[in-house]
């Protein structure tokens, strides 16, 4: 067991066994005839510094075109949340399943856009060799853990949308916008791994 594994999955389960609060969601924008069960993988690297893998998507997709989003897709029939998680992985940056040591399930997350989103904390070796399909992935990257887990690290804004004030976080890595649903996950799970106490 890798330590970075280890000190994960005792945070994810500490933090999973108490009463966190409120949590970000767009449950209040969803359109709930329309919404779709989806995935993604939160891929943590096994280094001393651990990053978390990211990619952006290509400007030409119908769904949240050139953000910055995990590794994911909609739950297809037969499919559990880690079984769509992984085969997005292995599809999107060809990440083979067996390289990946799953961690847990975190808390769900309803987007306006008609996606329930299921997030899996996992990690992954860390010289991990990543190809990415250029139909699905425009370019990938690595952020740190520590920033992503860092509330310092965020600015909070609002923009009006469907009729009403939508509450948003985004912070920049080295050139690249994370906002939207990736970073209000991220949010999420710094709420219930609390990374930074732990060091």
């Amino acid at each position: 067991m890798s330590e970075i594994f280890d000190r994960l999955t005792q945070l994810f389960e500490q933090g999973h066994a108490r009463d966190v609060g409120e949590l970000m969601s767009d449950s209040r924008f969803a359109d709930l005839d329309r919404t779709a069960d989806a995935a993604v993988l939160i891929a943590v690297t096994e280094r001393p510094d651990p990053t978390v893998i990211l990619t952006q998507r290509p400007r030409t997709m119908r769904d949240h075109p050139g953000q910055v989003a995990f590794p994911g897709g909609k739950v297809e029939d037969g499919e559990n949340a880690v079984d769509a998680a992984l085969r997005e992985a292995w599809e999107e940056l060809a990440i083979e399943p067996e390289n990946v040591r799953l961690i847990g399930t975190t808390d769900r997350y309803q987007t306006g856009t008609g996606f329930d989103i299921t997030p899996v904390l996992a990690t992954v070796p860390r010289d991990l060799s990543i190809r990415p399909d250029p139909r699905e992935v425009e370019s990938w990257f690595e952020c740190p853990l520590e920033k992503l887990m860092d509330a310092s690290q965020w600015n909070h804004d609002s923009v009006f949308w469907k009729g009403a004030t939508r509450e948003y976080l985004e912070m920049n890595h080295d050139g690249y916008r994370i906002w939207g649903v990736t970073a209000a996950i991220c949010w999420n799970l710094s709420r219930r791994i609390a990374w930074l106490e732990a060091h």
